[in-house]
């Protein structure tokens, strides 16, 4: 056997995530016992054992894990393959039919550079419309592989590119935004180590994956919350240079002396043909 149905995957990932047929079938929407039999007859045709099944609970064998990963991967592109076909025959639109491109950047990133390339692709003849989709800190990997997305503008270090094509746009340096009557919001220039050790100021944390990092900071949401935050003396935090653009007047952004540079970069799938995005990914490249 070397093919999986969709509806297979979709029940294995859920068990296999939940770790619990009772909360997997809730979430499925379907009856616990044909949930255990659809997994029990998936292992069979594998020839493979995915689940360990004792008193504690469920445990993934070393064969679930593997199937877990890919699972995920192939639901994501069977959702891709749907949300983009859609959004080529402009299913559900007013108009009917038009070139679209749905563009995922970060709350808050590089207005500058943003401005610049979708003014360049709008003097562009034939130009298509481009649909800028705000995003979280670190979700605009996911947006690209289930399909809620044709192309992102992403961060190195701080995004992973993995799996992509990408160009590089443009480089800058990291400050530390604080807020403006700290004593330090006077500093020519910080350090990471400096700015990691201000007990009454720590670094806010993001989350990665749908999980936050341990540590004291608080857990934040978006760019409004941690602006705020930031402005009551309650957090800090760590951006690139063209940050600036949003700061408030209780805000200071200082230069930091070693942060490694971050660079932003134009990434879509390494699968695409799609003309209109080949045409936005050109008048990026001439930025």
């Amino acid at each position: 056997m070397d093919t999986l149905e969709t509806r297979e995957l979709r029940y294995f990932v859920a068990v296999a995530e939940e770790l619990h047929f009772g909360r997997a079938a809730e979430r499925l929407g379907i009856a616990q016992p044909p949930l255990s039999r659809a997994i029990q007859q998936l292992e069979r045709r594998l020839g493979v054992a995915l689940l360990e099944r004792n008193r504690r609970g469920v445990s993934l064998t070393g064969a679930g894990e593997i199937l877990l990963q890919e699972g995920r991967a192939a639901l994501d592109a069977t959702t891709a393959a749907v949300r983009r076909t859609r959004r080529a025959g402009g299913a559900g639109r007013p108009g009917g039919p038009r070139d679209r491109v749905v563009l995922a950047v970060k709350a808050g990133a590089f207005h500058e550079l943003l401005n610049k390339l979708l003014d360049a692709h709008a003097a562009e003849p034939g130009a298509a419309e481009i649909e800028v989709l705000p995003s979280g800190m670190c979700e605009q990997e996911a947006m690209l592989r289930d399909g809620r997305a044709d192309v992102a503008l992403m961060h190195t270090p701080f995004n992973s590119l993995a799996g992509f094509d990408s160009v590089a746009l443009v480089t800058e340096g990291q400050v530390a935004i604080l807020p403006a009557s700290h004593p330090l919001a006077t500093r020519k220039s910080l350090s990471l180590a400096e700015i990691s050790d201000v007990p009454e100021l720590p670094l806010a944390r993001w989350p990665r994956h749908d999980t936050y990092p341990p540590g004291p900071g608080p857990e934040v949401h978006d760019q409004t919350q941690l602006a705020q935050l930031i402005a009551l003396g309650r957090t800090t935090a760590v951006f690139p240079e063209s940050a600036r653009t949003w700061l408030w007047d209780e805000h200071a952004a200082v230069p930091l002396s070693d942060a490694p540079p971050v660079t932003t970069h134009i990434v879509w799938p390494a699968h695409s043909r799609s003309r209109v995005l080949a045409g936005l990914i050109e008048t990026a490249s001439r930025l």
